[in-house]
Parts: structure tokens; C-alpha cells; sequence
């Protein structure tokens, strides 16, 4: 009888152990699935952080372009000026000549 009970409680001791054991394979199978999600996401985030940076790269060459355009416009501009005043000095200086006579 003791035997029987001594073997029946070695039989169970190792079922115990066996389920143990699948339950940490388990959970060792599901952190590796929150890993892998993980790597995943990190993933997925790194590529949209270079697509983003290449975006800014894209906006800042606009913005150059942009300003370097402007820039040559001021001068025009600029150059425009200059010629309209000499040319409303001149005006005036003939201005003068004619009611000076």
C-alpha cells in the first residue's frame, strides 16, 4: 500500500514537472512573440523616421532654391532702382536747364 501511494505520488511529481515546464515553454514562446512585435515596431518606426528625414531633406533644398530666387529678384530689383533714379535725376536736371533759358 505504501508503495502504491510512493508511486503514485512519483507519477503525479513528474506530471507537475512536465506541465510546469510547458507552462515556462509557454510564456518563454509568448516573450519571444512581444519580441518579435517589438523588433517589428522598431522597425516599421526607423523607416518612417528616414522617410521623414528625407522629406526635411527635400523642404530644406526647397527652401534654398526659394531664397536663392529671392535673393536674385532684391538684386533686379534693386538694379531696377538705381536706374529709375538716375534717370529721374537726369529728368530733373533737364528740367532745370529748360526753365533756367
Amino acid at each position: 500500500m505504501i508503495k502504491n501511494v510512493l508511486k503514485v505520488s512519483a507519477v503525479m511529481l513528474v506530471l507537475g514537472l512536465a506541465s510546469g515546464c510547458a507552462a515556462q515553454r509557454s510564456g518563454a514562446d509568448q516573450a519571444q512573440a512581444t519580441a518579435d512585435a517589438a523588433a517589428r515596431d522598431a522597425a516599421a518606426a526607423k523607416s518612417a523616421a528616414e522617410a521623414a528625414r528625407a522629406a526635411a531633406d527635400s523642404a530644406a533644398q526647397a527652401a534654398a532654391a526659394a531664397q536663392s530666387t529671392a535673393d536674385r529678384a532684391l538684386a533686379a530689383a534693386n538694379e531696377a532702382q538705381s536706374c529709375c533714379d538716375a534717370n529721374r535725376d537726369r529728368l530733373e536736371r533737364m528740367f532745370q536747364r529748360s526753365q533756367a533759358k
